[in-house]
C-alpha cells in the first residue's frame, strides 16, 4: 500500500504540472479534495487497463489536462468520472464548489459504452449519444476522447476478444471526431494505434523505412530550414522552427491513393515556423514569413492553403504552402502565430480559453447543425454513421449567398447542399439556381468563392436521386426523412394491395409468406415490399407464381443456399483451419469475397441473413459498416489447426516499368514455391509502364507476404501489393 501511495502523489503531482498555467493555490487544494474522494471510491486492489483504478482515473485527468488542454474544473471532472450517483462519493463532490463538476459526470455516465465499461453495444446509437452532449457541456465529448486515447495507448491490456472493436471505433469514429474537434495529434495518434492491430506487417514495414531513412530526412530539414532561420533573424522575427514527420497511417493512406511507393512519397515531413506577434499583427506576420520562404524556394500555387483569411469551422488557422528545394525534393511548409498553434494543438478546448466555455462563431454553427441531423434521424437508423462521419473529416469550401453572406460547405458540396444549409424549405422546393451570375443544375459543384442565389418551385418535392450527389448532414438527413414519410405511405398502400390478392388467390397471409417473398426478391423488411408492390416494381402475376410454385415444393428444398458448405463440409474439405469462438450452431459459413480472408490474417465473423457467417478480414473495406452498425451479429473468429491444403484465393496488384523477361522471371519465381498454385495471370505494357493482376491459392498470410517481397526485387517492379477482393 505503501508503494501505490508514492504512484499515486507522483501521478498527482504530474496531473499539476500537466494544467494550462497558470496553475493556482486553489487549484491544487481542489485537486487534493477530489483525491480524497477518489481515493474513498475507488478500490485500490481492482485493477482496469494494467494499473489500480487510483492510478488509471489520475492518468485519464492528467491526459485531460496535457493532450486535450481543459483546466481544473474538467480534470476533476475527469478524476471523479467513475463515481455512480448512488454513492456517498457523489454527495462530497458537493462540496468541491463547482456545480458544473457533477454535470460534466452525469455526462460522461450517458456514453459509457463509449468510454470502454461496454465494447458491445450500438455503436452508432451510443455515438449519437456522445454528439448530442455537445449540447449540454462541450467538455464531456473532450473527456471521451482523451479516455478513448488512454485505451488505445493501453489495448494489450485488453481481452483479445474486444481488441477488435475498440479500434474499430476509434479509427472509424473516435479519430474522425478528433479532426472535425481539432485534435489533429489525437487524430493520427489514434489512426497508427488502430493501424498497428488492424494491418501489422503494413505498420511494421513503414515504420522500419522511417527509422532507416531518419539521419537523411534530418539532414534535408537542416538545409531547408538554415537558409529560412538566416533571413528571419535578419528581419528580427521572432519564431519558432518545427519540423514533425507524417503519421505511419497517413503515408500508408498516400501510398495506396496515389498507387506509389514508401520512397515516392515526397512530403514525409513538414516545417512548421511559429510567429510570435501581437494580435493586431497577426496576418501580416504570417503573409511576411510566407514571402520569406516563398522567395527562397519555389511554391506549387496547387498547394497553397490559406485558413488564415477564413479559418476552418473548428477554428484552424494556417498558412499552408508547398515548395521545391534546389535537389528536387518537396517540402511542406506550415505558418502559424503562437496563438493560432495553440488552437492547431488543443483545438476545441483553446476555444474555450479564447471565447468562452460554450465557443462560438464555425464550431457552435456546426454543432447546432449536428443536433438537427441528429434530431430528423430515426433512433437506431442503419444510415446514421454514413449521414454522420462525412461532416467529421472534410475541409471546406466557402461561398457567399445573394446578401453577401459567407457560407462554408464541405468540399465537393453541390448547389443542393448550398440550398438546403440555407434552409429546408429551400432545399425541398429547389429546381436549380445560379453560380456567378451563370444558371446551373441541382448537382453543380461549388467552388470557392462563388456567389450563388437558389431558384425554387411550390411544386417540386425531394427525389431519391438526390442522394446519390448532396454530401453534407443536413440535406441526407432532411431528403431522407421526406422520402421516408412519403415511402410510408406508400407501403401502406402496397400492403393493403398484397393482402386483397392473397385473399383472391386464397394463399394465406402471414410471416411466412412475407420471409419468402423478401427472400425471392432481396429485400431487407416488409416495408420494402410493400412499397416496390405500391410503385409497380414487383409483377403481382409474377408475385403470385412465386407463391404457388413455392407451395408445391418440399418443405427441405426451399431455403437452400448455393455454394456454402457446412462447417463440418469445409473442415473436411480444408483441414480444420477455421474455428468459431460464440457457440452458435446450425450456421453455415464461408469466407467473404470482398476481402479474400488468407489464413493467418486477422479476422471475425458476420452472421448474414441469409448465407449464414461470412468470414472478413479486419481491414476489410466493409469492415465500417458491419462494426459500427451490426456489432450484435459480429462473432469471434480465429485460425486454428492446419492452414489450408487447397489454399486460400488472393491477388495481388504489380506496377512497375516494361523490362524485358518481366514476366518470365515472375513465372518462374511463382513456381519455386510449394503450395501455390497460380489460377490467373494477366498484364499489359502500355508505354513503357507494365501492368499486372495475379490470382493466388497460397497456404498462409507468410507465403503470401514472403510471394510480394520476392516479386517487389524483381527488376523493373516498382510496387506490388495486395488487393482486397
Amino acid at each position: 500500500m505503501a508503494e501505490l501511495a508514492a504512484q499515486i502523489r507522483n501521478r498527482q503531482s504530474l496531473v499539476l504540472k500537466a494544467l494550462p498555467p497558470p496553475v493556482s493555490e486553489a487549484d491544487r487544494r481542489l485537486l487534493s479534495l477530489a483525491m480524497d474522494i477518489a481515493k474513498t471510491y475507488y478500490p485500490a486492489d481492482i485493477k482496469y487497463l494494467g494499473e489500480p483504478l487510483p492510478l488509471y482515473y489520475l492518468e485519464l485527468a492528467r491526459l485531460t489536462a496535457s493532450v486535450i488542454g481543459l483546466t481544473i474544473p474538467a480534470v476533476i471532472s475527469a478524476l471523479l468520472s467513475g463515481v455512480r450517483e448512488d454513492s456517498e462519493e457523489w454527495n462530497r463532490i458537493d462540496t468541491l464548489n463547482d456545480p458544473s463538476i457533477k454535470e460534466v459526470i452525469t455526462g460522461l455516465s450517458r456514453v459509457t459504452a463509449l468510454r470502454g465499461r461496454d465494447f458491445k453495444g450500438k455503436q452508432a446509437e451510443n455515438f449519437r449519444k456522445l454528439l448530442l452532449s455537445l449540447a449540454d457541456d462541450g467538455r464531456v465529448i473532450l473527456i471521451a476522447l482523451a479516455e478513448r486515447l488512454l485505451i488505445m495507448r493501453r489495448l494489450d491490456w485488453l481481452p483479445e476478444k474486444e481488441r477488435l472493436p475498440v479500434a474499430s471505433e476509434a479509427y472509424f469514429l473516435f479519430a474522425p471526431l478528433a479532426h472535425r474537434l481539432g485534435y489533429y495529434n489525437i487524430k493520427s495518434e489514434m489512426e497508427d494505434l488502430a493501424m498497428k492491430l488492424m494491418e501489422p506487417a503494413e505498420f511494421t514495414e513503414i515504420e522500419a523505412k522511417l527509422k532507416k531513412t531518419t539521419t537523411s530526412r534530418n539532414r534535408l530539414i537542416r538545409e531547408f530550414s538554415g537558409p529560412v532561420m538566416e533571413k528571419l533573424d535578419a528581419m528580427g522575427i521572432k519564431y519558432q522552427l518545427k519540423s514533425r514527420t507524417k503519421s505511419i497511417h497517413s503515408i500508408w493512406q498516400k501510398m495506396k491513393r496515389q498507387n506509389v511507393a514508401f520512397d515516392e512519397v515526397f512530403d514525409i515531413f513538414a516545417i512548421r515556423i511559429i510567429i510570435e506577434t501581437t494580435p493586431a499583427n497577426e496576418k501580416s506576420s504570417c503573409w511576411q514569413v510566407y514571402s520569406v520562404v516563398t522567395d527562397l524556394y519555389q511554391p506549387d500555387p496547387s498547394r497553397m492553403r490559406d485558413w488564415i483569411s477564413v479559418p476552418k469551422t473548428n477554428g484552424y488557422e494556417s498558412l499552408h504552402t508547398t515548395v521545391v528545394t534546389p535537389a528536387g525534393r518537396w517540402v511542406e511548409v506550415q505558418i502559424r502565430t503562437t496563438r493560432m498553434d495553440e488552437i492547431a494543438e488543443k483545438g476545441l478546448a483553446a476555444h474555450f480559453r479564447y471565447k468562452g466555455i460554450k465557443g462560438e462563431g464555425g464550431l457552435d454553427a456546426w454543432m447546432a447543425q449536428m443536433r438537427e441531423v441528429l434530431g430528423t434521424m430515426e433512433k437506431e437508423g442503419g444510415d446514421f454513421l454514413g449521414d454522420i462521419r462525412p461532416g467529421l473529416y472534410t475541409d471546406e469550401v466557402f461561398v457567399f449567398t445573394p446578401k453577401g453572406e459567407v457560407r462554408q460547405l464541405p468540399v465537393g458540396a453541390t448547389l443542393l447542399d448550398f440550398a438546403f444549409d440555407i434552409h429546408t424549405e429551400v432545399g425541398s422546393k429547389c429546381i436549380g439556381g445560379k453560380v456567378n451570375g451563370r444558371n446551373v443544375q441541382l448537382k453543380h459543384k461549388l467552388q470557392n468563392g462563388d456567389h450563388v442565389s437558389v431558384i425554387t418551385s411550390a411544386k417540386q418535392t425531394p427525389k431519391r436521386d438526390w442522394l446519390s450527389f448532396v454530401i453534407t448532414n443536413k440535406a441526407r438527413a432532411k431528403i431522407r426523412q421526406a422520402l421516408n414519410e412519403e415511402k410510408f405511405k406508400l407501403a401502406a398502400e402496397g400492403k393493403e394491395i398484397l393482402t386483397r390478392r392473397l385473399k383472391n388467390w386464397k394463399i394465406p397471409y402471414g410471416d411466412a409468406t412475407v420471409v419468402r417473398l423478401l427472400t425471392k426478391y432481396g429485400l431487407k423488411t416488409s416495408q420494402d415490399l410493400y412499397f416496390s408492390i405500391a410503385i409497380g416494381e414487383i409483377d403481382l402475376l409474377q408475385l403470385k407464381k412465386v407463391l404457388l410454385k413455392a407451395e408445391e415444393q418440399p418443405p427441405e428444398s426451399q431455403h437452400k443456399t448455393p455454394e456454402i458448405h457446412t462447417q463440418d463440409e469445409a473442415v473436411t474439405a480444408a483441414g480444420d483451419y477455421l474455428v468459431i469462438d460464440e457457440k452458435v450452431e446450425g450456421l453455415d459459413y464461408k469466407l467473404a469475397k470482398c476481402c479474400n480472408p488468407v489464413f493467418g490474417d486477422k479476422i471475425f465473423g458476420f452472421v448474414t441473413v441469409l448465407e449464414g457467417i461470412k468470414i472478413h478480414r479486419a481491414t476489410c473495406p466493409n469492415a465500417d459498416f458491419m462494426l459500427s452498425n451490426f456489432p450484435y451479429r459480429v462473432v469471434r473468429a480465429r485460425w486454428t489447426g492446419l492452414d489450408s491444403s487447397l489454399g486460400f484465393l488472393t491477388s495481388v496488384r504489380l506496377t512497375g516499368v516494361e523490362n524485358l523477361g518481366i514476366v518470365a522471371r515472375i513465372s518462374e519465381l511463382l513456381s519455386g514455391y510449394r503450395g501455390v498454385t497460380v489460377k490467373n495471370f494477366t498484364y499489359s505494357m502500355n508505354n513503357g509502364i507494365f501492368e499486372g493482376h495475379i490470382e493466388l491459392l497460397v497456404p498462409n498470410i507468410n507465403i503470401l507476404y514472403g510471394i510480394i517481397k520476392k516479386i517487389q526485387s524483381v527488376k523493373g517492379i516498382t510496387r506490388v501489393t495486395r488487393v482486397d477482393g
